[in-house]
């Protein structure tokens, strides 16, 4: 009985796993995420500057900051990453992290005007809405 149990519990173990690593996928492979509007510029209210290099970068360049677990360590420092939204997509740079530590929920593309200019979405509508992504 005690053998059975543990593999029992072992099985569970992996189906809950499995399904976790499913949950934030849609069927394409891309992440689910919220995309928030950040300016990457001095005195833009971003904050400091990037991580990735300690500089600034300009608002009309086509740049990310990711959330803590997904900016990994900085291993997607300077990385494409391709954003999806209303049937468009797009492929912009990781340069920061949005610091969960610091507020920053665990599910942000935080993006540049020039991102959300590229995705078509309306202006009225800027600041925060639903995207997918993925490594490009």
């Amino acid at each position: 009985m005690k053998q059975f149990t543990v593999i029992f519990l072992i099985i569970v173990s992996q189906l809950v796993t499995l399904s976790i690593s499913f949950t934030n996928a849609d069927q394409s492979g891309n992440t689910q995420a919220t995309m928030t509007l950040n300016s990457f510029e001095k005195g833009g209210g971003g904050g400091g500057p990037s991580e990735c290099d300690g500089n600034y970068h300009s608002d009309d360049s086509l740049i990310v900051a990711l959330s803590t677990r997904w900016y990994n360590h900085g291993h997607r420092c300077f990385k494409s990453i391709n954003i999806n939204y209303g049937g468009r997509s797009i492929q912009a740079t990781v340069v920061d992290e949005c610091d969960s530590a610091r507020g920053c929920k665990d599910d942000i593309v935080d993006a540049s005007k020039a991102v959300w200019k590229a995705l078509g979405v309306p202006k009225s509508q800027w600041g925060e809405t639903g995207v997918t992504w993925s490594d490009a």
